[in-house]
C-alpha cells in the first residue's frame, strides 16, 4: 500500500493548529486526503456511522490527536479505539502542547504511535510537522478488513 490511499485525520479542538498541520502537511509534500475533527466525540461518532454503514473496510488511515479537547479528550479517544478490535490498527500520533513524562508514557501504554510534543516556536513547529511527513511516507499503514 502506498501513503496515498492513506487518509489523515486531524482532531483538535484549535482550527490554528488544524490549519497549521494542513500547511504543514502540504508543504512536505504530503497530499493525502484529510479531515478534520473539532473534538474526540464528533471523531468517535466518524468511526461508529462508518463501521454501522461498512465503508471502513478498504480505507486506511492514521490520526495525529489532540489531548486537550472539548466532550471527550484525546486520551479516551486512544483508549477506545485502542479497546477496538479493528479501529486498533489505526496509527495515532498524539500532538498536542503537553511534555508531561507521566501523560506521554500513559499514551504509550494505551498504543499511540508517535508523540510530539506541539513547539511554541513556528520553525521548531516546521520541523516536526517534517519528521512526521517522513514517518508517514514509510510507514505501512493497515486497512481495516
Amino acid at each position: 500500500m502506498n501513503n496515498q490511499e492513506v487518509t489523515i485525520i486531524l482532531a483538535d479542538d484549535d482550527v490554528g493548529h488544524r490549519s497549521l498541520m494542513r500547511l504543514n502537511l502540504n508543504r512536505c509534500n504530503i497530499a493525502n486526503n484529510i479531515m478534520e475533527f473539532e473534538d474526540g466525540q464528533e471523531l468517535l461518532g466518524f468511526f461508529t456511522k462508518s463501521c454501522k454503514e461498512k465503508s471502513l473496510t478498504d480505507k486506511a488511515f492514521m490520526i495525529f490527536l489532540d489531548i486537550r479537547m472539548p466532550k471527550m479528550n484525546g486520551i479516551e479517544v486512544l483508549q477506545i479505539l485502542k479497546a477496538d478490535k479493528y479501529l486498533r490498527r489505526i496509527p495515532i500520533i498524539m500532538v498536542t502542547t503537553t511534555d508531561d513524562p507521566s501523560e506521554i508514557a500513559r499514551c504509550h501504554e494505551l498504543g499511540c504511535s508517535y508523540y510530539v510534543t506541539k513547539p511554541v516556536d513556528y520553525e521548531k513547529f516546521i520541523g516536526a510537522v517534517r519528521n512526521l511527513g517522513l514517518f508517514l511516507s514509510i510507514v505501512q499503514v493497515p486497512r481495516l478488513d
